[in-house]
């Protein structure tokens, strides 16, 4: 293992204690707090085709979120594991539908629509921590860089504060996220 690989499960492990230490409450006022931020964005007003995530019990709620994107009349996908180190966007249409899938995250059901890329304006990016230079440490499946790599449109990453750490170990296939929201502000890296 090199030493960016130990140094990135190690800020795992420390990103898992923090989680770990939190209290109860925090992840979920932060995600409202995250949301509101978000619906603010230039990106997610002009935004059609919204793939978001489920916030799992190490992120924070993103309920709210997906339920705002449904009832403004966007269209809202959430990604399917398909392989090792490969997802797709399927449309959610019902947020009942949802069901545990890779990982026991809730996904879309089996037969709900597959989105190409260049039909999603907005990426809501999940972390395990990142810094504010939109460097993200994920859980280590490299899905999102994978998509990322290939997308063009807008993304932003999606952090509780809590997790916001100095500097986040990245290497060449690492894709940093221009847009980074925690519930205390928005940081971007676009000089535009």
């Amino acid at each position: 293992m090199t030493a960016l690989a130990e140094e990135k499960r190690r800020l795992r492990r420390i990103a898992a204690e923090r989680i770990a230490s939190l209290p109860e409450g925090y992840l979920g006022q932060a995600g409202a707090a995250i949301g509101a931020r978000v619906a603010g964005l230039p990106a997610y007003r002009t935004a059609r085709t919204v793939l978001a995530f489920a916030g799992t019990d190490r992120e924070i709620d993103t309920r709210p979120l997906l339920e705002r994107v449904l009832s403004g009349g966007k269209i809202l996908a959430l990604p399917v594991c398909v392989g090792p180190g490969i997802m797709e966007a399927r449309q959610v249409t019902d947020l009942a539908a949802l069901r545990p899938g890779a990982y026991g995250i809730l996904e879309p059901p089996a037969d709900a629509p597959c989105l190409a890329q260049e039909d999603i304006d907005l990426i809501l990016v999940p972390c395990a921590a990142c810094d504010r230079a939109g460097h993200r440490l994920g859980r280590g499946g490299g899905y999102y860089d994978r998509y990322l790599a290939a997308y063009g449109g807008n993304a932003v990453l999606l952090c509780p504060e809590a997790l916001v750490t100095d500097a986040v170990p990245h290497e060449a296939h690492d894709r940093a996220v221009p847009i980074v929201v925690t519930e205390c502000g928005v940081f971007s890296l676009r000089t535009s």
